[in-house]
């Protein structure tokens, strides 16, 4: 367990590093019940920096897999008006959002696949208008983690719960810089050295990024017109900055919805809606799956890739070394905020508007004209490996080399 210190710091790193909540803003606070202790210690944070007001939002994954057991498909499909109507008041006050993710891994295992999908279908379907809100950064927003006994076990099962929570504790403490005499100014250092290369990858404007492993993966990736690499630190649409991923140790961008080919194996497994997937392949060609295995989770993989015509191309593309803090402690989280970081990833379905000049003042068709790729997912997956080789490929065909066996060589 971390020390009270330690927990007011982390606070401090998600309401001024991460939402960069300002004076006289509101915050709202997004956790399951089992958080409840340290949502708490983030509104007292958040007050103690100028906080109009906290609201929170209380969500119980235990209660979600009751009601997808229990309730119809029809009325999974039901999105309350006042759920919308929240979100909507979020929009319109341009409150900064607070995230806590945590959760077991496994708590939608042996539910109907067929339920949960149009459950997810119909609630992307309603928030559709928040969610843009958020991917164009109109609102400032950040994602944290603390652990839970049950995804605790699911990463160290041969631990009894309590055990495993203190060890978890003690990871999460390295991986967010809080066993540092300032985590702020930590963090301060490395969203730096993220820009830098970010400003590398920017400046040779690369057509293509080709990746490349042992386990068969050999894809190549073109990337936007007018595509912009971002790091750790992104501006809102306000002029503040924040960080949205706490941990974050990648830098993306977009790639071009009709130049990608080749195939991909995944790295780690990826979580999705309470399921475990695993040991599966993705075929591209023209931008476009072609063909798709899973070992494990071949279902809810199929859900992800059947949601609607965008989500069978990429939208993100994002590098992350292997001497990351994450991809260091050998740990494998079952969460995607860590797991993603610990990997170079991809992402299924729609592109950040941020991520190409000028995206946030384009339309649609503008956007699509530029290859950016557009859904009702955003799913990312991991697929860098401690041997994988990747190069920028230039218009003119000279070929850069980023990475050589898994990390950076710019």
């Amino acid at each position: 367990m971390l020390t009270q210190q330690q927990l007011e710091n982390f606070a401090e790193l998600a309401v001024r590093v991460g939402a960069n909540m300002q004076r006289g803003q509101e915050v709202v606070i997004r956790c399951d019940v089992q958080c409840a202790d340290f949502a708490h210690v983030i509104a007292q944070t958040a007050y103690k920096f100028g906080a109009k007001r906290v609201l929170m939002q209380w969500r119980d994954e235990v209660l979600g897999r009751i009601d997808m057991l229990g309730a119809s498909k029809e009325a999974l499909t039901e999105v309350p008006d006042y759920l919308i109507a929240q979100n909507n008041y979020y929009i319109q006050h341009k409150v900064c959002l607070i995230s806590i993710s945590a959760g077991d891994p496994n708590i939608m295992k042996g539910c109907d696949p067929d339920k949960m999908k149009a459950s997810s279908l119909a609630n992307m379907h309603a928030n559709k208008e928040f969610r843009n809100a958020t991917m164009s950064n109109l609102l400032r927003w950040t994602i944290v983690s603390i652990p839970t006994k049950a995804w605790a076990k699911q990463v160290f099962p041969q631990l009894d719960a309590e055990q495993a929570v203190d060890k978890m504790w003690e990871a999460i403490a390295h991986i967010m810089r809080l066993d540092t005499p300032n985590p702020t100014e930590a963090w301060r250092k490395h969203i730096d050295t993220l820009h830098r290369r970010a400003r590398f990858l920017n400046e040779h404007n690369f057509e293509y990024i080709r990746l490349r492993n042992s386990r068969g993966t050999d894809l190549r990736v073109g990337l936007a017109t007018d595509h912009v690499w971002l790091a750790a630190e992104e501006m809102g649409q306000d002029g503040i900055p924040f960080t949205a991923n706490m941990p974050t140790e990648e830098i993306f961008t977009a790639p071009h919805n009709r130049k990608i080919d080749g195939k991909v194996v995944n790295a780690l497994p990826l979580v999705n809606n309470g399921n475990v997937i695993d040991d599966f392949e993705i075929t591209f060609k023209d931008g476009r799956v072609t063909d798709y295995k899973a070992k494990v989770g071949y279902d809810a993989l199929r859900n992800i890739l059947t949601t609607d015509e965008g989500v069978l191309s990429l939208g993100e593309i994002a590098l992350i070394g292997k001497h990351s803090p994450i991809a260091e402690s050998g740990i494998l989280f079952y969460n995607t905020l860590f797991d993603e970081n610990a990997s170079c990833h991809l992402a299924f379905g729609a592109s950040y508007p941020t991520t190409v000049k000028g995206g946030n003042e384009m339309t649609a068709q503008q956007l699509a004209a530029h290859g950016m790729n557009q859904s009702l997912q955003h799913v990312d997956f991991m697929v860098g490996t401690k041997d994988i080789d990747i190069d920028g490929i230039t218009f003119d065909g000279k070929v850069v080399a980023l990475f050589k066996d898994g990390e950076w060589v710019i």
